[in-house]
């Protein structure tokens, strides 16, 4: 394994969750081997690593991104990724207001209906544990 891989791996268990970063990685491993590599060396290793804007701030960049340009998928993992690297509800719904004012209402409120099925599979998560 690359060095790029083995640091992508890292930050996206901190970032994804420990409990379930081995079955993403299944998942797209099992669908295409290399995409799973590429994903993990290029965008964990060497975009999410990078310095100049912390993690928070890399988020709410993604997730407007995202968001603008309908990525659901990923949209929904970058939400979770968010939360995670200590972005607050508030910081993401502003996020998404300058969504709505550069790519439309529409774009912004796909991103609310997904954002709403994260908090409640995280609040579910949070329930289960307790």
């Amino acid at each position: 394994m690359s060095n790029d891989y083995e640091r992508g791996l890292a930050q996206f268990r901190q970032m994804v969750g420990a409990d379930r970063i081995d079955a993403l990685l299944h998942r797209f491993r099992n669908l295409c081997p290399d995409f799973e590599t590429e994903v993990v060396s290029v965008v964990g290793g060497r975009i999410w690593t990078r310095g100049g804007i912390d993690l928070k701030t890399r988020s709410l960049c993604s997730i407007s991104a995202l968001a603008a340009l309908g990525r659901v998928n990923a949209l929904k993992l970058n939400l979770q990724m968010a939360l995670n690297n200590g972005c607050t509800l508030p910081e993401i719904f502003e996020a998404l207001f300058q969504v709505a004012a550069y790519a439309g209402f529409p774009a912004a409120w796909d991103a609310l209906v997904m954002l709403e099925t994260v908090i409640e599979e995280h609040e579910d998560e949070q329930s289960a544990r307790q």
